[in-house]
């Protein structure tokens, strides 16, 4: 290949790197530009949003957010959904990462059939089984409870981080738990302290593909939930929308505080995401 050849391909790679970036930052300017609004429109009054939709917030104003915090039981609805969501997450995983670690690193009879079990939650939509589910809280006297409710919803999470985490048990290697023996660690010191840490890029993916979905569900909540003082935020904003229709300002404060803590676990998450879900491309 002569020089000319060379400089040819280069001068077409870097057009390409330079349309690939054009296209992904007009991509984020699409997507980033509807929050942007949002955002700017519940700055301001609603009187200025009618009459100037696009405008700036010359003078932002967070009287909107306090009145969507207070006097539309947000702050009720926001710890309600932040305890059950962390509350089933925590759980979900905790258990999820027991069951993989020995799934993943140990054969056993029925080692297999086991792991089809768990697996088989992927296969089954929650949603159908909601009457035996129901019959079932209720027997235990769990209907219009936090408790039942972050149950149902760690059940939901368990198959998918069973799948994730125990593959990346799978491809640890067996000198370091041996290694770990010769030096007296017992089992729970080789998960904790050793195999735990390795899995961390695999720990928070399974963390956050489970609270976007559980911090978003309306269906059990509604279901599951009678007293307004245990609604979640998804369930709440029903009856936010239908009081506050006519103050713009005030319905734009609501869904950016539903949305900010999705927004700060992605940004806090995104360097785990990326390796927990490109780990093993390069083997």
């Amino acid at each position: 290949m002569n020089l000319s050849s060379t400089s040819s391909l280069r001068a077409r790679a870097k057009i390409s790197d330079l349309l690939v970036h054009v296209l992904l930052w007009g991509y984020a300017a699409v997507v980033l530009l509807p929050l942007l609004l949002v955002v700017n429109n519940a700055l301001r009054p609603t009187r200025d949003i009618f009459r100037h939709p696009l405008a700036l917030a010359t003078s932002p104003s967070f009287a909107s957010f306090v009145k969507a915090w207070e006097k539309a039981n947000f702050n009720t609805y926001f710890f309600n959904s932040l305890f059950i969501t962390v509350s089933a997450v925590v759980l979900a995983t905790a258990v999820s990462a027991l069951a993989s670690y020995v799934l993943g690193r140990y054969k056993f009879p029925f080692s297999n059939a086991l792991l089809a079990f768990f697996l088989a939650g992927l296969m089954l939509p929650f949603r159908l089984a909601i009457v035996p589910l129901f019959l079932l809280l209720d027997h235990l006297g769990l209907i219009d409870s936090r408790i039942g409710l972050i149950l149902v919803y760690a059940a939901t999470g368990i198959p998918f981080s069973v799948f994730i985490l125990s593959a990346f048990f799978r491809q640890l290697p067996g000198e370091l738990s041996e290694a770990a023996r010769i030096d007296g660690a017992n089992e729970w010191t080789i998960f904790g302290r050793i195999m735990l840490p390795l899995v961390r890029p695999a720990l928070a993916t399974v963390v956050v593909f489970q609270f976007v979905p559980l911090w978003n569900d309306f269906f059990f909540p509604l279901v599951l939930l009678r007293s307004t003082s245990k609604w979640t935020l998804p369930v709440g904003m029903t009856r936010f929308f239908g009081e506050f229709q006519a103050d713009w300002s005030t319905l734009f404060a609501g869904l950016i505080i539903t949305t900010l803590p999705l927004i700060v676990i992605f940004l806090l998450a995104t360097k785990q995401i990326i390796a927990g879900l490109t780990a093993g491309i390069g083997k």
